[in-house]
């Protein structure tokens, strides 16, 4: 998928910045925007160009909650096409069901896991983009994540809470004047829940006759999206983000939207396959840990998902034709391997 955002969030953020005394210039430097006016992007902007005016952003106005202050601003206007989708649902569960199909048209390199339990509806960050400071991305969704729902229920508020996988941060007190009072740090993943009861409540913008129409818009952007990148090439993004992690074929299928019969067939398509894709990553993220850590050969095995080291040093071989040894011993001395 092309690595793209709503120009909607870039256009916010410069607001945002401008409003804290950011040079419009300054916030657009080193990006490719800098030459040409925002308000005449089209409705996409490119990721490298959003992260740059992310970094900018945060470094001009030293604000450490500019990213739960973004995620305020975007509402289901900002969301553009799925946001208007969102306003056709019955109810919650239909936002969600239609959120879990089409997020990646809002953030085309996250991605979530969507958990209905007993008690509580769930959704996971399972990965997100790396390029992206972890806690900006994770702010801003989750006050995207309560503004956008308390929008389509008119103003009314959702029990949320809200999980994080990092320590209070010092401006804790932020998160909770905008995020409440159900919030918990130094947690296993990123996670946002409500009670499981609240699926069922119905949205007042209610329009069914006009769900349809926007769903297949939802379905075409989605895949012209897609279009314009191989699948190889995001299953290789999204395993190198899942290190140590690393699911099986048909849960990668899901993750990336596809079923598991037409994800081997299309890889298949592309002269590859998931075990292939999975070696190639697997010997990236070895070499990585064999050249840059003291980590010993069976800690990095285990890390790798083996559970005897010896299988790893034969994997290793197979991959690469050498030894995780010998590829410690080139690092250390710079000598080159034959």
């Amino acid at each position: 998928m092309s690595s793209s955002t709503p120009a909607a969030y870039a256009l916010i953020l410069v607001d945002l910045a401008g409003e804290a005394g950011v040079d419009h210039e300054a916030l657009l430097a080193g990006s490719s925007l800098a030459d040409a006016s925002l308000a005449g992007v089209g409705a996409r902007v490119a990721d490298e160009d959003f992260r740059i005016l992310v970094d900018n952003a945060l470094r001009q106005t030293n604000d450490a909650a500019l990213g739960l202050k973004l995620g305020q601003r975007l509402n289901l206007g900002a969301h553009a096409l799925l946001g208007q989708a969102f306003l056709t649902c019955r109810d919650l569960a239909e936002v969600i069901d239609l959120f879990e199909r089409y997020y990646h048209v809002l953030a085309s390199d996250l991605v979530l896991e969507f958990e209905r339990g007993e008690e509580r509806m769930t959704v996971f960050a399972v990965a997100t983009d790396s390029h992206m400071p972890l806690q900006f991305g994770l702010e801003c969704m989750a006050a995207a994540m309560r503004n956008t729902l308390a929008g389509l229920l008119g103003g009314r508020e959702l029990p949320l809470r809200f999980e994080f996988p990092y320590p209070a941060p010092p401006h804790a007190a932020s998160y909770r004047e905008i995020l409440g009072g159900d919030l918990y740090f130094d947690r296993p993943r990123a996670a946002w829940s409500f009670p499981v009861s609240h699926l069922a409540t119905p949205l007042p913008s209610s329009n069914p006759a006009l769900r349809q129409l926007y769903e297949a818009e939802c379905e075409r952007l989605l895949s012209d999206l897609r279009s314009s990148d191989d699948l190889a090439a995001r299953s290789r993004r999204l395993l190198r983000k899942l290190e140590g992690q690393y699911p099986q074929m048909p849960q990668l299928a899901r993750m990336l939207n596809v079923s598991a019969r037409t994800y081997r067939r299309r890889l298949a398509d592309l002269g590859t396959s998931y075990q292939q894709l999975l070696d190639e990553v697997r010997a990236e993220h070895a070499s990585r840990l064999l050249e840059n850590s003291h980590l010993p050969i069976a800690s990095i095995a285990y890390r790798l998902g083996f559970s005897d080291p010896s299988n790893f040093r034969r994997a290793f071989r197979a991959w690469t034709g050498h030894s995780p040894a010998a590829a410690r011993e080139r690092a250390r001395t710079g000598a080159t391997l034959r």
